[in-house]
């Protein structure tokens, strides 16, 4: 009988290509698809709940997959964690529904950007390094405007296949702690390097260089050209992917 399982799993997206599997690139999905199937012996497919760019990293991100094979679910996360590569982790295993899925179920997304206003070899691959003063307040004031609006063309990647620019934003905050500058986003889904965009476009705000009633233009603009620039991808981390209720039994690491 085939089963359906959701394995969680965290990694560090400095030296991938971004998640998703492409050709003649290395990828996360690519590692964890080949180290899956040597553990369970048969090629094992997974379905991501999202997608991440190169240089972007995950500390909770979920795929599915079927199959009708036998495996010791118990060992399963420890002896996968064994064979992958040290900047991958696989957190859990868990046994769902056959008709739940890992990217139309998830109920909402959560990314975490970061500035580090002090130059540090060690936070190096997690955050943007930008010595400038922010105006939090200002950069705070364009988040409620996030929350007022659902159409994000204007922070889509150009040139990609979307069918929709609507998305839902619940919730979005900046804050200060010590010599970081820290953006919590969360929405029901994201558009392509729409995160970074809105960083980009809100480190204007908080340079004084437009301001808030020019980043609500922007918003209904709904043209990438009047946005501000693309952060690095190093600062951010997709920090949690959540369903309700879907997982009849867990394994952890």
């Amino acid at each position: 009988m085939t089963s359906r399982y959701f394995i969680e799993f965290s990694y560090d997206g400095s030296n991938y290509h971004g998640i998703q599997r492409q050709p003649n690139s290395l990828t996360i999905q690519e590692v964890i698809e080949e180290n899956f199937g040597k553990f369970i012996g048969c090629p094992i497919n997974l379905v991501l709940a999202g997608r991440t760019d190169a240089g972007v990293h995950a500390k909770q991100m979920y795929a599915h997959f079927d199959t009708d094979k036998e495996f010791d679910r118990n060992i399963f996360c420890k002896r996968l964690n064994s064979m992958l590569p040290k900047d991958i982790c696989i957190e859990s295993i868990n046994l769902v529904s056959n008709n739940d899925h890992a990217r139309f179920d998830a109920l909402s997304r959560s990314y975490r950007y970061i500035i580090s206003q002090v130059k540090n070899p060690f936070n190096l691959k997690f955050s943007y390094y930008l010595k400038d003063d922010l105006d939090l307040n200002n950069m705070n004031n364009c988040c409620k405007l996030l929350i007022n609006h659902d159409d994000f063309k204007c922070f889509s990647k150009s040139n990609t296949d979307v069918k929709t620019y609507i998305c839902n934003i619940s919730f979005a905050k900046w804050q200060k702690v010590n010599n970081e500058y820290i953006f919590n986003i969360t929405s029901d889904r994201f558009l392509r390097n729409m995160v970074r965009s809105i960083v980009g476009t809100m480190i204007d705000v908080g340079r004084s260089k437009i301001s808030i009633e020019d980043f609500e233009m922007i918003l209904l603009s709904r043209d990438r050209g009047k946005a501000g620039f693309s952060v690095p991808a190093s600062g951010l981390t997709l920090i949690n992917v959540n369903y309700e209720n879907i997982f009849l039994e867990s394994w952890k690491k």
